[in-house]
């Protein structure tokens, strides 16, 4: 008797590397660890679900380069803003298509670690999967972490997924 999927929500961010439009180290790194250690070959086991927060810049500036010379142009940065969500969320499901396993995805927008609590709660995934820089103590002060924030307080299992060492930029903050 064959039960429903097993439900992973994997939380998914951009990569914070200037001029590196793609998924994050530890995104990339969380949904391959997923894929090699806990799908494995049984795709139409599982069920990804993949969660992208976009986090809404306090002075609506995101660019500080850029010149805003007519309304047009708020909405162009607005534009910029959800296609790069999508071309996010995009890679993955690509990639779940490829190899057969049935997916989701979708963008909310606020503060991440809230964001995908909350989430959790409302889709009720078996475990969350989120990846982590490894920050060090010192960093964690200034920087947070989101996945730490997950542990405690997701209504579900949390696997965190370091990135490898040798995959750590030059800035260990940048992912």
């Amino acid at each position: 008797m064959e039960g429903a999927p097993t439900r992973v929500m994997v939380a998914v961010n951009e990569s914070t590397i200037k001029g590196y439009p793609h998924a994050s180290i530890s995104s990339r790194g969380a949904f391959d660890w997923t894929l090699e250690k806990i799908v494995r070959s049984n795709t139409s086991g599982f069920k990804l679900l993949f969660l992208h927060v976009q986090v809404p810049d306090e002075d609506g500036f995101d660019d500080m380069d850029s010149i805003y010379a007519s309304p047009e142009d708020f909405k162009n940065m607005k534009n910029r803003d959800k296609i790069r969500g999508l071309h996010l969320l995009e890679y993955f499901v690509d990639k779940c298509h490829e190899i057969g396993i049935e997916c989701e995805a979708w963008i909310k927008k606020g503060d991440p670690k809230e964001v995908i609590c909350h989430e959790v709660k409302r889709t009720q995934p078996d475990f969350l999967v989120v990846g982590s820089r490894g920050l060090g103590p010192f960093q964690r002060v200034f920087v947070g972490t989101v996945s730490e924030f997950c542990v405690k307080h997701a209504e579900c299992p949390v696997i965190t997924i370091k990135r490898k060492a040798c995959e750590t930029p030059q800035d260990p903050v940048d992912d």
